[in-house]
This record gives C-alpha cells, structure tokens and sequence, in this order.
C-alpha cells in the first residue's frame, strides 16, 4: 500500500517493494490482504527467501529464510479475515549497520491453508505475495538499465509465429520486463498489434534473458517493420527492424535494425555531457586568448644613450 516518495510514479514500486537504504536503515509498509470468497480465512503471514535465477524471480520452498527475510518483522503473524473482507499487515524492515553492499530479495506471503478432507491425505496452501528488492549500500541508488540486442523471428510446427529478443540487464538492479511488439509495413501496407510480450523475465545485473512475443497464426511472413518496446519500472527502451517470418517449423534471419530508442534519463545525461564539453571548448578557447600577444605593430626600442 506504500511506496517511497521517489517512487510514486514507478509501477514497480507500487506493485512490490522496490527501495535503496543505507546500512543502519529502518522503514516500514504496510500491506493488504483482501479475501475474494464468501467464507472467512484465517490467513498466515511471513517473509520468506527468494532469488533471481536465470531469467526468474524464484522463490524458496516454504518459509526458507535468507539474510533479508532475517531483517523483516511483520506486527502480526496470522490475520481473521472476514468474506469479502480486508485486514493490515505492518512489515518493517531493520538494515543492520554493518550490512554488506548488494542487493536482497525476498517475499512477503499471505498463505490461506484449506481444510482437510474427510479420508482424504492431501492438503492445499494457497498463498499470493509481495516481491521484495531492497538494495543495500551507502550513497546514492545504482543505476537501473538494459540494452535490447538481436531479434529473430520463428514460426512453430504449427505455424505460430513468434519474435524473440535479446535483452542484458546493463545496471545495477534487477529488472522486471514488460512490453508489447507492434508490426507495420507489411504485406499491402498492413499492420498488426500490438502483442504483449510473455511477462515473468527477471534479470539480476549483467544478466541476460530473452522476452517472446507469441503472434496470431494467420499473419504473413512478410517483410514487416517491427518496433520491439519494453520497459522495467521508468527505464524505456525500444528498437526497429526489418524481418520476415520463416516457413512452419524454422527459425527466421536475425532482424535488420533500423533504429534504438533510449530512456529520458540517457537522452538528459547525453545533453548535459554535450553542454559540458561545449562549455570546456570555450573555457579553453578564453585561456588561448589571454595568452596570445596584443596584434598591431610592435613598439620601438630606443637604444641607451640616444
């Protein structure tokens, strides 16, 4: 339900608990659990491990702890919901003063269990959470960015067609990526989209992945123009290529690039480095002319005793 006032226009940030804190740091949040059923829960509530693998947000088995889950204390440990219900969970987050450089992942679960069967031996848990990235260090936050590299269309056995990217995480934090794939002069001038990109990618910092776009069968192969667009939190990034889709069961050419697109931030760091190099130049140019001797014709020198 909380989020930090740098981050109120982070979607990230508002859907988990994103955040950057010194070591010797505490802060709190709070959480919602709402109970979508006719019948009242009783729903427990705890912090648990977790990890970026891969190109996952993986969690650990059951209540596995971590250095991070050891620094979370919720107010309450189980909450009576009533149906259709909402109940508040405090967690509060105590970074020890001597905590190490990098960044922490974790979950909070709310985790309803449900009642036994008569005979039977298998019990369900059903739990939903809240991702936790909290990064430790003193100054300011690390960066958060990632490049789009290759794209290669593909059409299945079946003749579905799909576009996959490359992408590298090339900041400091880990990035949740979502997006959408648009088409555009094709065949006649078509167009088509835009596709959603298959959500649930995660990559920790210098990872790499790749994010599929899955495209209606029907779709010609081609050429196209396609505009790749994803983005983790505020950072944007989006690229154009040219492709043609391949015959049934093959992998197509990779994507002639058009053009990139960057982020706000870069395209502001660009400019500020371009005015600073401006102003440079003409610092330099000043010093050149105060050391440079008067024009004009030089004085006489009257020899001594004339």
């Amino acid at each position: 339900m909380e989020a930090p006032s740098n981050r109120r226009d982070d979607p990230r940030a508002l859907r988990y608990i994103v955040d950057h804190l010194p070591p010797g740091t505490t802060v709190k949040r709070q959480l919602l659990i709402s109970n979508r059923t006719d019948e009242a829960r009783r729903i427990d509530v705890y912090a648990a491990a977790a990890s970026v693998r891969g190109s996952e947000f993986t969690f650990g088995e059951g209540r596995a702890s971590n250095e991070l889950t050891s620094w979370i204390t919720l107010d309450t440990s189980t909450v009576e919901v009533e149906a259709w219900g909402e109940a508040r969970v405090l967690a509060t987050v105590a970074v020890p003063a001597a905590a190490s450089r990098g960044e922490r992942y974790g979950v909070i679960w709310a985790s309803a269990t449900s009642a036994p069967r008569a005979g039977g031996e298998v019990i369900q848990i059903h739990r939903v959470g809240v991702r936790m990235y909290l990064d430790v260090g003193p100054g300011g936050e690390p960066v958060s960015d990632f490049s789009i590299g290759e794209l290669r269309p593909a059409r299945s056995p079946a003749g579905e067609p799909s576009v996959t990217a490359q992408v590298t995480n090339t900041g400091g934090r880990a990035i949740d990526l979502t997006g959408s794939v648009t088409l555009s002069d094709g065949p006649a001038g078509s167009r088509a989209g835009p596709f959603q990109v298959g959500q649930g990618i995660t990559l920790p910092p210098g990872g790499s992945g790749q994010v599929i776009a899955r495209l209606p069968a029907a779709l010609p192969n081609g050429p196209w123009k396609i505009e790749v667009k994803l983005e983790s939190g505020l950072v944007k990034r989006s690229i154009s290529a040219q492709i043609e889709f391949p015959d049934a069961g093959q992998v197509g050419k990779r994507g002639n690039v058009i053009s990139r697109m960057t982020s706000g931030w870069t395209v502001t760091a660009a400019v500020a480095g371009l005015l600073l190099l401006a102003g440079l130049a003409v610092l330099v140019r000043r010093s050149r002319q105060s050391r440079r001797p008067p024009t004009g014709r030089p004085r006489e020198r009257v020899p001594a005793g004339r």
